[in-house]
């Protein structure tokens, strides 16, 4: 991130450019090419200035790079220029605001190059300063996965599976980012335009041969992703979420839609369960191979008067999670198994599996790699993520009415008398509407309702649990429903009165915050890992808990 945050940081921000990020060499671009590339004349005397990186923040600025002061929040990135330039910074873009900041200063000692507007121009420049993907230099494939749920699972199932095809792959996302060497934190589900350019030239330079990446519509809003043209787009979904930045699921429908368009994508895979994947299907600019995993998701028939290229067929059970098979509208078929339990887990899956032949891959090739390595039964952090077996105790990153329903219908046991516990709650700072409709959705779907606080951020963390309360308390009473809905807080203490609620033979879901180990606060973070605090509380009980393997990734 920039001295700016926006809506979908999650951690303090300035905390773009981690050092691993960056490829080791880089060819220096002339300052009077990057001014010809964005149409802003530069003096002669500065024209030969090298340019050999690109930050949006001061303190991660590196010797040679350009310094972007964009505006923030609170403060304008003109502001942190004497910092950049101390750090080695040989020259600064910024706008009209930043340049009226900076004639108050004392001199720049280095060149600046002002145009309207910054951030929409980063992204081109981060892929000539990088060359991260350029024409002939044999870059690896890059599959972008966008919709509101299932971006991260499909992602690593698309890894995955890429692995067992003997393909070394990258990953950008939510959760870590892999680029052929140790993991990186992720802080934002797609880094800023820097990081993803200097991320695909790392990945480049290290031999990698495919990456994908999660695509969230932040990303595209904000240009993360300017200047990236993937080979291929997958969609997911899309149900109610980030409103508050969008406005209108139509809004939010059109910014996820400018992924695929010949500009950022050359093929897609579309799931067109429901009326925005057939939407999109109908309209993007690109060719488009559709998918239809509705019977898995137990949504019904995705639509009459569609017939998808690819649909799941023959699902059936298997532990924890399920085999099915994808047919082809020839004919052909393939025999896929996913070990992570529910129907959306089938759907992220198949589209894994049709990405990946959208990719180029042989069906014969991709049939011999799901027999041989099972890859869809890749542990996902925080996603679905099982922590015990008695009690089930399952720790998920649902934090929208669509996947908490989903999540909910995916661990509710068969077993006579085994009764559903749910500790979640709301983020702060984000679509309001959404909270008591997460309420109901518990209320209907679980037998105790724990409601507790998720990540506040700037707002009083009692309205947001009476919002969700409300929704859970209204669908109780209007509806007659035989559940217990509770109010507990902290979140650890929440996930431990769970845990001294349930009996061996039922399951537990703490939902919403998945693989996150921080809790934001009054601008505080505080340690809190929901896997850890469900881990100790089962402990302490006398009840077993699964080894903590880490991801396969």
């Amino acid at each position: 991130m920039s001295e700016l945050t926006d809506p979908d940081a999650s951690a303090p921000s300035g905390q773009d450019s981690t050092p691993g990020f960056r490829p080791t060499a880089v060819a220096a671009v002339p300052l009077a090419a990057i001014g010809a590339a964005i149409g802003v004349a530069v003096p002669g005397a500065s024209s030969s200035v090298p340019v050999t990186g690109i930050s949006l923040n001061s303190r991660s600025v590196r010797p040679g790079d350009l310094y972007v002061a964009l505006p923030g929040a609170t403060r304008h990135g003109a502001d942190f220029v004497s910092q950049a330039v101390d750090a080695g910074a040989v020259a600064v873009l910024t706008d009209d605001a930043g340049a009226r900041l900076l004639a108050l200063a004392n001199d720049i000692p280095v060149p600046v190059l002002l145009t309207h507007q910054p951030r929409s121009v980063v992204g081109r420049l981060s892929a000539l300063i990088y060359q991260s993907r350029p024409d002939g230099a044999g870059a690896p494939a890059l599959f972008g996965v966008t919709g509101t749920n299932g971006k991260t699972t499909t992602t690593y199932f698309i890894n995955a599976l890429l692995r067992a095809l003997g393909k070394r792959t990258g990953l950008i996302g939510t959760i870590e980012i892999l680029a052929g060497g140790e993991p990186i934190p992720s802080l934002l589900t797609t880094p800023e335009s820097t990081d993803v350019h200097a991320l695909l030239a790392l990945m480049r330079e290290r031999g990698l041969d495919a990456a994908s990446m999660e695509v969230s519509s932040h990303a595209v809003s904000f240009h993360r992703v300017d200047a990236v043209v993937f080979d291929v787009a997958g969609f997911t979904n899309l149900t109610q979420d980030h409103l508050d930045l969008h406005g209108t699921m139509e809004e939010y429908f059109q910014t996820k839609a400018r992924l695929f368009t010949p500009e950022r994508a050359r093929a897609a895979v579309v799931t067109i369960d429901d009326a925005w994947g057939r939407k999109l299907a109908a309209t993007a600019e690109i060719p488009v191979t559709t998918l239809a995993a509705a019977g898995a998701t137990g949504s019904g028939k995705a639509d009459a008067d569609w017939t998808a290229d690819w649909t799941v067929a023959r699902t059936a059970p298997r532990g924890l999670g399920s085999d099915f098979v994808l047919r082809h509208r020839d004919g052909a078929e393939l025999r896929v198994h996913t070990g992570l339990p529910g129907g959306f887990n089938v759907a992220n899956a198949a589209l894994a599996t049709v990405m990946v032949l959208a990719g180029g891959h042989e069906p014969a090739a991709v049939q011999a790699a799901l027999d041989a390595a099972d890859p869809f039964t890749v542990a996902v952090p925080g996603r679905m993520q099982l922590v015990s077996t008695a009690p089930a105790a399952v720790v998920d990153f649902a934090h929208n009415p669509d996947a908490l329903e989903r999540a909910l219908e995916a661990v509710r046991s068969p077993e006579p008398g085994s009764k559903v516990i749910i500790v979640f709650g709301a983020t702060g700072q984000r679509d309001q509407s959404k909270r008591p409709a997460m309420g109901a959705i518990a209320a209907r779907l679980a037998d105790t309702v724990i409601v507790s606080d998720d990540d506040p951020h700037d707002e009083d963390a009692a309205a947001i649990r009476a919002d969700v309360l409300a929704g859970a308390l209204a669908a109780k009473d209007d509806e007659g429903l035989d559940c217990t809905v509770l109010e507990v807080f902290p979140r650890d203490a929440a996930i431990l009165k769970a845990v001294e609620l349930a009996g061996a033979g039922d399951t537990i879901l703490v939902a919403g915050r998945g693989h996150e180990v921080w809790q934001e606060v009054k601008g505080v973070n505080l340690a809190l890992d929901d896997r850890v605090e469900l881990r100790n509380a089962l402990t302490a009980r006398g009840f077993t808990v699964l080894e903590d393997h880490r991801i396969e990734s």
